[in-house]
């Protein structure tokens, strides 16, 4: 570890899971694209796990409508950009982290902007259909370790929560959507990977509000959303990225052969 203050602010996680693995965590990339009310958590979540070299994607300000259920949503920060915001918040958590902020949208413009060969972690927590499934045929296509989320609007239940292979979550409109849409376009994942989704869905109801700036970027739907569920995802998108690396850690010292891991 990097000082006797890094060392102290990671003593919790490294009692649990060991130094090396928490040291490994440290020298892992990772790219997050999206810091909505799914995102936003896991981005905090992974930098105080110990990930200190963090790529956040996002094009949006914050809006009011934000502030329910997103970090980086407060009212002295409502028209600033969330990757901004995200940023100084996550090097206030760990000062010597590498946080990258990209202010910009993942779309068929701008991915090939982006070289997912040279990050060990995707996080997809995208809320527009098109980039999510642009995403998701592009990071199953590399060499990347891939995760997504599903929907989390029109949710109560937090124990509904739970983690599926892509091709095998149920209950979740989202991901069916998804799935129609690669079986008719004939192009479908290169390879499986897990989603964090929820089976439960609950109507609307209330009457959506008028539009306060928030960008929509082509979202199925404008739903209600709450804090608690939405961030469960977040976390839950943490912990895949977090608990394959104390595997991989395990793997390793038991096999003798880091360089091989």
């Amino acid at each position: 570890m990097a000082d006797n203050g890094e060392a102290l602010r990671l003593s919790r996680v490294s009692r649990l899971i060991g130094r090396e693995a928490t040291d490994t965590l440290g020298k892992k990339k990772v790219i997050l694209f999206g810091l909505g009310g799914v995102g936003s958590w896991a981005a905090e979540s992974l930098v105080r796990s110990g990930i200190r070299q963090l790529t956040i994607v996002d094009a949006d300000t914050v809006a009011e409508s934000n502030i329910n259920r997103q970090l980086p949503a407060m009212t002295s920060t409502v028209g600033k950009s969330k990757v901004e915001v995200m940023r100084d918040r996550l090097l206030d958590i760990a000062p010597d982290a590498d946080i990258t902020v990209v202010n910009g949208r993942y779309d068929k413009e701008t991915a090939d902007n982006f070289d997912l060969d040279s990050y060990d972690y995707t996080i997809d927590a995208i809320d527009s259909l098109a980039d999510k499934a642009l995403l998701i045929l592009r990071a199953t296509s590399s060499r990347t370790r891939f995760y997504s989320s599903m929907g989390a609007a029109l949710k109560l239940d937090p124990t509904r929560i739970q983690i599926a292979e892509f091709w095998k979550v149920k209950g979740c409109p989202l991901a069916a959507a998804l799935r129609r849409r690669f079986k008719k376009s004939g192009l479908l994942p290169r390879r499986k990977f897990k989603c964090v989704f929820s089976d439960e869905l609950v109507p609307n109801r209330g009457e959506e509000m008028a539009d306060d700036g928030a960008m929509s970027f082509d979202k199925v739907a404008f739903n209600g959303a709450l804090c608690h569920i939405t961030a469960i995802f977040g976390m839950m998108l943490a912990s895949l990225v977090v608990n394959d690396v104390i595997r991989q850690t395990s793997f390793c010292a038991a096999e003798n052969n880091p360089e091989g891991c």
